[in-house]
């Protein structure tokens, strides 16, 4: 009989910076030809057993056509090691994203993207424990645990998605995004011992970045995920402040706060060191389990890299969709 699981999605409480797990069409929404972020989270280490994940993607964007079209190329990996039983999960995603340019007069693009690659899931059985390994003294890992589940097994996955990239302004100084992604459509089992299917997940995401003068700004993100029957909403902002030239800064720094929706407050602080980006987040948990984790939640850390390529084909001098 097919089920489906309960389980939710890996996720980042610096959500911004792994792009493509938000949605595959904000592949190649930046101010550079090719980008590569990594975010690194280490979660409760004060009640269990450290919860490790972690996110690598590059995206490389280049123009087709005559017109102002453009196409991105991308990947995304992931890894995550949960638990006394050292499960792991690997990702990887191969991307595609069409964006196509809307406006003769704006900067504006609609983006369709689609990625989909082989996860793969094991665990350590030797540090599986059943009830059939306890004998009447206690705890015997000699004597076998009587269960028949494999230790690992791989599934094909993938996701879908359009966003809306434009400018505001008279100068069109202000940026902004909307999109929706379908993530899981092809429903794959996704279990060590059962046909039991995986959760689709919907995803509506925001992004708006508003200059106040020159040299400052204020960036807004927003995600509302559903993975029936659970929810999530986080949301928040940041202030930066640019050091240096107006156009090529030596320094940007940021900092802002971010919150995720009945679980955790989210301080972040973040510094630009072109072509390089570094931030710093630390969830301060305000769930039910602030008792047992004393407000201590997951640390996350995450390294960027943006940069113009030198060759005939850049997008430096072209329109071309970005935040």
């Amino acid at each position: 009989m097919m089920g489906e699981t309960g389980a939710q999605d890996l996720h980042f409480s610096q959500f911004f910076e792994a792009p493509l797990l938000r949605n595959p069409s904000l592949a190649g929404l930046f101010e550079g030809d090719i980008r590569v972020q990594g975010v690194y989270r280490n979660q409760w280490n004060s009640i269990s057993f450290p919860y490790q994940t972690g996110s690598l993607n590059a995206d490389y964007k280049f123009p087709v056509g005559k017109g102002d079209d453009f196409m991105t190329l991308g990947i995304q990996t992931l890894f995550d090691k949960a638990g006394t039983v050292a499960l792991n999960t690997t990702y990887v995603m191969p991307a595609v994203n069409f964006h196509k340019a809307v406006s003769a007069t704006r900067n504006s693009f609609l983006s369709l993207g689609f990625m989909g690659g082989i996860v793969s899931r094991r665990l350590d059985r030797s540090k599986v424990t059943t009830n059939n390994q306890y004998d009447g003294f206690g705890y015997n890992g000699s004597l076998p645990d009587g269960e028949t589940f494999v230790n690992n097994y791989s599934y094909f996955d993938a996701s879908v998605g359009m966003s809306f990239n434009s400018t505001l302004g008279s100068e069109e100084q202000h940026t902004y995004f909307i999109g929706l992604a379908y993530h899981h459509f092809t429903k794959p089992v996704n279990s060590f011992y059962r046909n039991i299917n995986h959760l689709p997940k919907w995803v509506v995401s925001g992004g708006l970045k508003m200059f106040i003068d020159p040299f400052s700004y204020v960036t807004f993100h927003a995600d509302y995920s559903r993975q029936d029957p659970f929810e999530e909403v986080i949301f928040g902002g940041m202030y930066s402040r640019k050091l240096g030239d107006e156009d090529v800064p030596t320094v940007t720094v940021h900092g802002g706060l971010y919150y995720r929706l009945g679980d955790a407050v989210i301080p972040v602080v973040k510094l630009d060191y072109h072509p390089f980006s570094l931030a710093f987040s630390y969830d301060v948990n305000a769930s039910k389990l602030a008792t047992a984790s004393q407000g201590r939640g997951g640390v996350e850390i995450s390294l960027s890299y943006i940069a113009f390529v030198n060759k005939e084909n850049s997008t430096k001098n072209l329109k071309c969709p970005k935040f």
